[in-house]
């Protein structure tokens, strides 16, 4: 089983994330910040990937720290779950629509964490959540889950469009990128063996 669970606790955040990559998509994500939820739950839905979060942060400043240190744990714990590799296609991508919006990503898991982000979010709230936390979000998850993460606005004007297209088309790029390649399963997806 392709499982992990990874606890994270600082004087600002204390956060639990479990998942199980060969899942069904089942999520319980619960970080005090509803829209965080809300987009926790479509990469969990749409990677097919068991997600369940808990987090608690010092909201009271504000959700800079709660965002930022779930993608670390969460990233930590991809890198945990797939172990070694052995067998994983390693490279995703998807252009996801959502009505005005429409982004592209591609990935590639392979243990060289870079982010590359031309996405446009038009305005800095979504009811009470920074939109600058998105970004935020994905350099985290990039960073600690060795993820080359390529993130492409390519339209929209609606920031909730955006950012949920973000997030959907990071996860069936990931869908992809672990599915476990007919051809070739009992090997590291590397000419240099290892990845």
């Amino acid at each position: 089983m392709r499982t992990a669970k990874i606890t994270r606790k600082t004087a600002e955040t204390e956060i639990s994330v479990e998942i199980n990559l060969d899942g069904t998509g089942t999520y319980d994500n619960e970080t005090g910040v509803g829209f965080f939820d809300h987009m926790l739950d479509q990469l969990s839905r749409h990677a097919l990937i068991d997600m369940t979060v808990r987090a608690k942060g010092d909201l009271h400043v504000d959700d800079h720290h709660t965002v930022e240190d779930v993608g670390i744990a969460l990233g930590q714990a991809l890198t945990q779950a797939m172990g070694d590799k052995t067998g994983i296609v390693r490279y995703g991508s998807c252009l996801l629509p959502m009505d005005d919006a429409l982004v592209r990503a591609a990935l590639d898991l392979s243990a060289r964490p870079f982010l590359v982000w031309n996405l446009d979010l038009p305005s800095h709230k979504i009811g009470t959540f920074d939109t600058e936390l998105v970004r935020e979000f994905f350099q985290a998850l990039s960073t600690h889950g060795g993820i080359t993460l390529h993130i492409d606005g390519l339209h929209g004007v609606n920031s909730h469009h955006i950012t949920e297209a973000a997030f959907k088309a990071v996860a069936r790029a990931l869908r992809g990128a672990l599915e476990t390649d007919p051809r070739k399963a009992d090997a590291v997806p590397s000419t240099k063996g290892a990845l």
